[in-house]
């Protein structure tokens, strides 16, 4: 019996919180972070992502089994470990490249965001601004942004950013964790 293997891309922030979180979900394969949702010719750079010209968001590509984790699970890790509230913006973090974005794969994965959405509205005080879009291109980030927190944990965003973002997911879904 093969594995039920999907794709969620989502960006909540720096990619390097995403990426770290997810990295400690059962079920979860592989996560890589990247870019998408810009409009600048051939593949962007990390510097000119952080000038915001692009218009490229800070993204991860989480592969997981579906038939470990679904991708409504997915979806709420997401929605409860980074501010779902604030236009391009994450804690200190300001620009378009940092907003919270679903890049939706199918039709399925379209309707399950929205009803994400939807689901977990009432547990914040201000209205959700994620944005729920088609997948454009995917574009891998550079080498020394892939499993940033596993390699750099004594770097102070790891600790100061970071670390709390860890401590959130393993309160709020311990029961979803590797």
């Amino acid at each position: 019996m093969g594995k039920n293997i999907q794709i969620a891309t989502i960006g909540g922030g720096c990619f390097w919180c995403t990426e770290a979180v997810f990295q400690e979900v059962k079920g979860v394969e592989k996560v890589v972070s990247g870019y998408a949702g810009g409009n600048a010719p051939g593949k962007p750079t990390y510097r000119e992502i952080c000038s915001g010209l692009t218009g490229h968001a800070e993204v991860i590509q989480v592969t997981f089994n579906a038939d470990i984790i679904s991708f409504q699970d997915i979806l709420v890790i997401f929605m409860t470990t980074h501010n779902p509230t604030t236009l391009n913006q994450q804690g200190a973090d300001r620009g378009t490249q940092y907003r919270s974005v679903i890049y939706y794969h199918n039709d399925a994965q379209k309707s399950i965001s929205e009803e994400v959405v939807k689901q977990v509205q009432p547990y914040y005080n201000h209205k959700i601004v994620t944005e729920i879009s088609k997948l454009p291109i995917f574009y891998e980030a550079e080498k020394e942004h892939q499993n940033y927190y596993k390699e750099n944990t004594q770097q102070g965003y790891c600790s100061y950013v970071i670390e709390p973002k860890l401590a959130k997911l393993r309160q709020l879904h311990a029961d979803k964790l590797a």
